[in-house]
Protein backbone atom coordinates (compact mmCIF):
# COMPACT_ATOMS: atom_id res chain seq x y z
CA UNK A 1 0.00 0.00 0.00
CA UNK A 2 1.30 3.43 -0.90
CA UNK A 3 1.90 5.76 2.06
CA UNK A 4 -0.25 8.31 0.25
CA UNK A 5 -3.32 6.08 0.47
CA UNK A 6 -5.18 6.95 3.71
CA UNK A 7 -6.85 4.33 5.85
CA UNK A 8 -10.43 4.33 7.04
CA UNK A 9 -11.58 2.77 10.33
CA UNK A 10 -14.95 1.07 10.25
CA UNK A 11 -17.29 0.41 13.18
CA UNK A 12 -16.37 -3.26 13.12
CA UNK A 13 -12.71 -2.44 13.67
CA UNK A 14 -11.51 -3.51 10.23
CA UNK A 15 -9.21 -1.14 8.37
CA UNK A 16 -9.93 -0.32 4.76
CA UNK A 17 -7.99 1.71 2.26
CA UNK A 18 -9.71 4.62 0.55
CA UNK A 19 -9.88 4.37 -3.26
CA UNK A 20 -6.95 5.95 -5.04
CA UNK A 21 -7.44 9.64 -5.61
CA UNK A 22 -10.17 10.00 -2.99
CA UNK A 23 -9.73 11.56 0.45
CA UNK A 24 -10.42 9.44 3.52
CA UNK A 25 -13.28 11.80 4.49
CA UNK A 26 -15.68 13.95 2.56
CA UNK A 27 -15.74 11.65 -0.47
CA UNK A 28 -18.43 12.19 -3.12
CA UNK A 29 -21.73 10.36 -2.82
CA UNK A 30 -21.66 6.91 -4.29
CA UNK A 31 -17.92 6.55 -3.61
CA UNK A 32 -16.46 6.15 -0.12
CA UNK A 33 -19.67 7.20 1.66
CA UNK A 34 -21.68 4.20 0.45
CA UNK A 35 -24.98 3.78 -1.38
CA UNK A 36 -27.22 3.97 1.72
CA UNK A 37 -26.78 7.74 1.96
CA UNK A 38 -29.21 8.14 -0.96
CA UNK A 39 -31.50 5.19 -0.21
CA UNK A 40 -35.00 5.59 1.14
CA UNK A 41 -35.50 5.19 4.86
CA UNK A 42 -34.83 1.63 5.99
CA UNK A 43 -33.61 0.39 2.61
CA UNK A 44 -30.49 -1.76 2.77
CA UNK A 45 -28.66 -4.67 1.20
CA UNK A 46 -27.77 -6.06 4.62
CA UNK A 47 -29.02 -9.59 5.29
CA UNK A 48 -28.39 -9.67 9.06
CA UNK A 49 -30.84 -8.63 11.77
CA UNK A 50 -29.55 -5.05 11.82
CA UNK A 51 -32.79 -3.83 13.41
CA UNK A 52 -32.44 -6.02 16.51
CA UNK A 53 -29.93 -3.92 18.49
CA UNK A 54 -31.76 -0.57 18.01
CA UNK A 55 -35.02 -2.29 19.00
CA UNK A 56 -33.54 -3.85 22.15
CA UNK A 57 -31.94 -0.53 23.06
CA UNK A 58 -35.27 1.26 22.69
CA UNK A 59 -37.05 -1.30 24.89
CA UNK A 60 -34.32 -1.15 27.53
CA UNK A 61 -34.29 2.64 27.65
CA UNK A 62 -38.09 2.89 27.85
CA UNK A 63 -38.32 0.36 30.69
CA UNK A 64 -35.39 1.56 32.80
CA UNK A 65 -35.80 5.29 32.28
CA UNK A 66 -39.56 4.91 32.69
CA UNK A 67 -38.99 3.26 36.07
CA UNK A 68 -36.45 5.92 37.05
CA UNK A 69 -38.99 8.65 36.31
CA UNK A 70 -41.63 6.86 38.36
CA UNK A 71 -39.23 6.42 41.29
CA UNK A 72 -38.07 10.04 41.20
CA UNK A 73 -41.40 11.77 40.61
CA UNK A 74 -44.24 9.54 41.80
CA UNK A 75 -42.54 7.31 44.33
CA UNK A 76 -41.16 9.93 46.71
CA UNK A 77 -42.78 8.33 49.77
CA UNK A 78 -40.56 5.24 49.89
CA UNK A 79 -37.01 6.21 49.07
CA UNK A 80 -35.30 5.10 52.28
CA UNK A 81 -35.44 2.16 54.66
CA UNK A 82 -34.55 2.59 58.32
CA UNK A 83 -35.05 -0.41 60.56
CA UNK A 84 -33.09 -2.45 63.13
CA UNK A 85 -30.07 -0.15 62.95
CA UNK A 86 -29.72 -0.25 59.17
CA UNK A 87 -30.12 2.70 56.83
CA UNK A 88 -30.61 2.28 53.09
CA UNK A 89 -31.08 5.31 50.84
CA UNK A 90 -32.19 4.99 47.23
CA UNK A 91 -29.45 6.19 44.84
CA UNK A 92 -32.05 8.31 43.06
CA UNK A 93 -32.35 10.44 46.21
CA UNK A 94 -28.68 10.77 47.10
CA UNK A 95 -27.61 13.25 48.25
CA UNK A 96 -30.87 13.76 50.12
CA UNK A 97 -31.90 17.41 50.06
CA UNK A 98 -34.97 18.72 51.84
CA UNK A 99 -34.75 22.52 52.08
CA UNK A 100 -37.44 24.42 53.92
CA UNK A 101 -38.64 26.07 50.73
CA UNK A 102 -39.38 22.75 48.99
CA UNK A 103 -43.14 22.43 48.31
CA UNK A 104 -44.74 19.12 49.17
CA UNK A 105 -45.43 18.22 45.55
CA UNK A 106 -41.76 18.55 44.55
CA UNK A 107 -39.87 15.29 44.97
CA UNK A 108 -36.46 15.62 46.69
CA UNK A 109 -35.00 13.51 43.86
CA UNK A 110 -35.70 16.26 41.34
CA UNK A 111 -33.35 18.58 43.23
CA UNK A 112 -30.34 16.39 42.43
CA UNK A 113 -31.25 14.24 39.42
CA UNK A 114 -30.48 17.00 36.93
CA UNK A 115 -26.79 16.18 37.28
CA UNK A 116 -26.79 12.36 36.82
CA UNK A 117 -29.55 12.69 34.23
CA UNK A 118 -27.56 15.31 32.33
CA UNK A 119 -24.47 13.11 32.49
CA UNK A 120 -26.30 10.15 30.96
CA UNK A 121 -28.26 12.15 28.41
CA UNK A 122 -25.13 13.77 26.99
CA UNK A 123 -23.03 10.58 27.26
CA UNK A 124 -21.35 9.64 23.98
CA UNK A 125 -22.65 6.06 24.11
CA UNK A 126 -26.21 7.00 25.06
CA UNK A 127 -26.30 9.55 22.25
CA UNK A 128 -25.58 6.77 19.79
CA UNK A 129 -28.20 4.55 21.43
CA UNK A 130 -31.11 6.97 21.44
CA UNK A 131 -30.21 8.63 18.13
CA UNK A 132 -30.53 5.22 16.50
CA UNK A 133 -33.39 3.82 18.57
CA UNK A 134 -35.69 6.85 18.71
CA UNK A 135 -34.54 9.36 16.11
CA UNK A 136 -33.53 6.75 13.51
CA UNK A 137 -30.83 9.10 12.35
CA UNK A 138 -28.86 7.07 11.51
CA UNK A 139 -30.75 3.89 12.28
CA UNK A 140 -27.82 1.56 11.45
CA UNK A 141 -24.73 1.30 9.25
CA UNK A 142 -25.47 0.94 5.51
CA UNK A 143 -29.22 1.47 6.07
CA UNK A 144 -31.18 4.29 4.47
CA UNK A 145 -31.46 7.21 6.86
CA UNK A 146 -34.59 9.06 7.93
CA UNK A 147 -33.02 12.42 7.13
CA UNK A 148 -30.19 13.56 4.89
CA UNK A 149 -29.83 16.96 6.52
CA UNK A 150 -27.66 15.88 9.45
CA UNK A 151 -25.24 18.66 10.37
CA UNK A 152 -23.66 17.22 13.49
CA UNK A 153 -24.15 18.71 16.94
CA UNK A 154 -23.40 22.30 15.96
CA UNK A 155 -26.91 23.74 16.27
CA UNK A 156 -29.51 24.03 19.03
CA UNK A 157 -30.59 21.85 20.78
CA UNK A 158 -27.86 19.31 19.96
CA UNK A 159 -25.07 21.77 20.65
CA UNK A 160 -26.00 21.36 24.33
CA UNK A 161 -24.46 17.89 24.15
CA UNK A 162 -21.10 19.63 24.40
CA UNK A 163 -21.64 20.33 28.12
CA UNK A 164 -21.15 16.62 28.85
CA UNK A 165 -17.75 17.35 30.39
CA UNK A 166 -19.28 19.62 33.02
CA UNK A 167 -21.87 17.05 33.99
CA UNK A 168 -18.97 14.62 34.36
CA UNK A 169 -17.36 16.91 36.94
CA UNK A 170 -20.60 16.79 38.95
CA UNK A 171 -20.79 13.00 38.55
CA UNK A 172 -17.35 12.64 40.14
CA UNK A 173 -18.57 14.58 43.18
CA UNK A 174 -21.71 12.43 43.36
CA UNK A 175 -19.56 9.29 43.45
CA UNK A 176 -18.00 10.41 46.73
CA UNK A 177 -21.46 10.89 48.24
CA UNK A 178 -22.67 7.52 46.94
CA UNK A 179 -19.69 5.72 48.49
CA UNK A 180 -20.59 7.35 51.81
CA UNK A 181 -24.04 5.79 51.35
CA UNK A 182 -22.36 2.41 50.82
CA UNK A 183 -20.50 2.84 54.12
CA UNK A 184 -23.78 3.60 55.88
CA UNK A 185 -25.46 0.61 54.24
CA UNK A 186 -22.83 -1.66 55.81
CA UNK A 187 -23.13 -0.03 59.25
CA UNK A 188 -25.65 -1.61 61.63
CA UNK A 189 -25.94 -0.25 65.18
CA UNK A 190 -22.58 1.48 64.84
CA UNK A 191 -20.75 -1.67 63.70
CA UNK A 192 -20.19 -3.65 60.54
CA UNK A 193 -23.17 -5.52 59.16
CA UNK A 194 -24.44 -6.72 55.82
CA UNK A 195 -27.84 -7.33 54.35
CA UNK A 196 -29.22 -7.79 50.85
CA UNK A 197 -29.81 -4.04 50.73
CA UNK A 198 -26.13 -3.42 51.50
CA UNK A 199 -25.12 -5.51 48.50
CA UNK A 200 -27.72 -3.83 46.26
CA UNK A 201 -26.40 -0.36 47.10
CA UNK A 202 -22.79 -1.54 46.72
CA UNK A 203 -23.48 -2.95 43.24
CA UNK A 204 -25.26 0.25 42.25
CA UNK A 205 -22.39 2.48 43.36
CA UNK A 206 -19.65 0.20 42.00
CA UNK A 207 -21.28 0.03 38.55
CA UNK A 208 -21.80 3.81 38.55
CA UNK A 209 -18.12 4.24 39.41
CA UNK A 210 -17.02 2.05 36.50
CA UNK A 211 -19.41 3.86 34.17
CA UNK A 212 -18.11 7.29 35.22
CA UNK A 213 -14.42 6.36 35.19
CA UNK A 214 -14.75 4.84 31.71
CA UNK A 215 -16.16 8.13 30.36
CA UNK A 216 -14.70 9.32 27.04
CA UNK A 217 -14.43 12.89 28.35
CA UNK A 218 -12.46 11.81 31.41
CA UNK A 219 -10.08 9.86 29.18
CA UNK A 220 -9.58 12.92 26.98
CA UNK A 221 -9.03 15.27 29.93
CA UNK A 222 -6.27 13.04 31.30
CA UNK A 223 -4.58 12.23 27.99
CA UNK A 224 -5.52 15.11 25.73
CA UNK A 225 -3.90 18.40 24.70
CA UNK A 226 -0.49 16.85 24.03
CA UNK A 227 1.14 16.58 20.62
CA UNK A 228 3.00 13.42 21.60
CA UNK A 229 1.42 11.87 24.64
CA UNK A 230 3.59 8.76 24.82
CA UNK A 231 6.77 10.80 24.22
CA UNK A 232 6.01 13.31 26.95
CA UNK A 233 4.79 11.14 29.79
CA UNK A 234 5.36 7.48 28.90
CA UNK A 235 5.65 5.48 32.08
CA UNK A 236 4.57 8.39 34.29
CA UNK A 237 1.46 8.54 36.50
CA UNK A 238 -0.53 10.44 33.90
CA UNK A 239 0.18 7.86 31.22
CA UNK A 240 -0.60 5.02 33.64
CA UNK A 241 -3.92 6.63 34.58
CA UNK A 242 -4.80 7.22 30.94
CA UNK A 243 -3.95 3.60 30.10
CA UNK A 244 -6.19 2.32 32.90
CA UNK A 245 -9.10 4.52 31.87
CA UNK A 246 -8.57 3.48 28.23
CA UNK A 247 -9.07 -0.15 29.26
CA UNK A 248 -12.25 0.76 31.11
CA UNK A 249 -13.38 2.87 28.16
CA UNK A 250 -13.43 -0.23 25.98
CA UNK A 251 -16.30 -1.52 28.16
CA UNK A 252 -18.13 1.79 28.48
CA UNK A 253 -21.25 0.51 26.72
CA UNK A 254 -21.58 -2.43 29.13
CA UNK A 255 -21.00 -0.22 32.16
CA UNK A 256 -23.65 2.20 30.87
CA UNK A 257 -26.31 -0.52 30.82
CA UNK A 258 -25.26 -2.37 33.98
CA UNK A 259 -25.10 0.84 36.01
CA UNK A 260 -28.57 1.93 34.87
CA UNK A 261 -29.95 -1.53 35.69
CA UNK A 262 -28.32 -1.77 39.14
CA UNK A 263 -29.42 1.76 40.11
CA UNK A 264 -33.02 0.84 39.30
CA UNK A 265 -32.74 -2.48 41.14
CA UNK A 266 -31.27 -0.79 44.23
CA UNK A 267 -34.12 1.72 44.30
CA UNK A 268 -36.66 -1.07 43.76
CA UNK A 269 -35.25 -3.13 46.64
CA UNK A 270 -35.19 -0.17 49.05
CA UNK A 271 -38.72 0.72 47.95
CA UNK A 272 -40.06 -2.79 48.54
CA UNK A 273 -38.48 -2.88 52.01
CA UNK A 274 -39.83 0.58 52.86
CA UNK A 275 -43.34 -0.42 51.75
CA UNK A 276 -43.20 -3.58 53.87
CA UNK A 277 -43.58 -5.86 50.85
CA UNK A 278 -40.35 -7.68 51.71
CA UNK A 279 -38.05 -7.76 54.73
CA UNK A 280 -34.35 -7.14 54.31
CA UNK A 281 -32.37 -10.33 54.86
CA UNK A 282 -29.41 -9.74 57.14
CA UNK A 283 -26.39 -11.99 56.77
CA UNK A 284 -24.52 -10.78 59.87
Amino acid sequence: MSPREPKQQSETGFTATAPAGLPSTGAPRGAARGKAIDDRFGATDRTDNWWLIPTLQAIGLVLLIGYANYAAILGAAHYHYIEDGRHYLSPFYSPYLNPSWRPGWLSPALLVLIFPLGFRTTCYYYRKAYYRSFFHDPIACAVGERSQSYCGEAKFPFILQNIHRYFMYAALVFLVILWIDVFRAFTFHGGFGMGVGSIAILLSTASLTLYTLSCHSLRHIIGGRLDCFSCAVAGGPRHATWSGISKLNGHHMGFAWWSLLFVCLADFYVRMCSMGVIHDLRFF
